[in-house]
């Protein structure tokens, strides 16, 4: 059911709508989400309606489940008009220029990262960090080769087997290899992990954000990325049995090949 002319529950809080501040109902879905799951709309000066991504612009604002999905569906059902009861202006490609944005927050979040010295990036470099357990994500681009980041998945194994009870870190595929190129300044960039420290969280979280968009009404993929840059859940597209079997292989691959770290100093990135 969409919104209802007199009803203002989708809209920024007032003292009616029975919610705390952290809480906001998805003028879509009639569901009440906490905001973190939800991108803020307002509708700027000149009628057009304009995602608030940081929920600093002035105005009221009506609110969607952030996922693509459901931007389409407010789009085409007219949800915007309805939700702000005038005349909006809405862009038909509204969900793909929200992804873009997002996309581009996760890039200058990764740039940032960089810059404070918490990414290193290139196979060796990558490897050596999940062997000396500096790596706190792993990052693949999406359209890089499926061998090097079999054989890199299956040193981050092997090195969580060998530390019982350690944490799992995250495996990112969000961006392609030319935005990782952009992002790190560098050329050809394929295999990176993140390091410790407080940009780099930053750089998870707006990840988390980015995959809740795309997947969030997928129903395994909502489950599976809920929590998933905190919580050291793999962050990545599904992957088939033939996958899995190849996964395997070259972690059995990597374990007859293995040689001493021990003694491996910490990274300067």
């Amino acid at each position: 059911m969409l919104a209802a002319a007199d009803d203002a529950a989708d809209l920024d809080a007032g003292p009616r709508t029975g919610k705390s501040a952290t809480e906001r109902m998805c003028a879509v879905t009639r569901q009440v989400r906490p905001t973190s799951e939800l991108i803020r709309f307002v509708v700027a000066p000149t009628g057009e309606v304009v995602a608030d991504l940081k929920r600093k612009l002035p105005g009221r604002g009506l609110w969607v489940t952030a996922s693509r999905e459901m931007v389409e569906q407010a789009v085409r059902r007219r949800v915007f008009a309805k939700g702000f009861k005038r005349d909006v202006k809405v862009s038909p490609t509204l969900a793909q220029d929200i992804e873009r944005l997002l996309v581009q927050s996760v890039c200058d979040a990764l740039a940032i990262a960089a810059k404070a010295r918490q990414v290193v990036s290139g196979f060796g470099k990558v490897e050596s960090a999940l062997k000396s357990r500096e790596a706190v994500a792993m990052l693949h681009a999406a359209d890089g080769a499926a061998d090097g980041i079999r054989k890199l998945g299956a040193v981050s194994r092997q090195f969580d087997e060998d530390a019982p009870g350690s944490r799992k870190f995250p495996v990112l595929n969000v961006l392609t290899s030319e935005q990782l190129d952009l992002a790190l300044g560098r050329s050809n960039v394929i295999h990176a992990a993140l390091l410790a420290g407080p940009a780099g969280q930053t750089f998870l979280s707006r990840c988390q954000i980015l995959v809740r968009y795309r997947l969030a009404d997928d129903g395994n993929a909502n489950a599976a990325i809920a929590g998933a840059a905190v919580a050291g859940t793999t962050i990545n597209t599904p992957k088939d049995a033939a996958d899995d079997a190849a996964d395997v292989k070259a972690a059995d691959e990597v374990r007859a090949n293995a040689h001493d770290v021990e003694g491996l100093g910490r990274l300067n990135g």
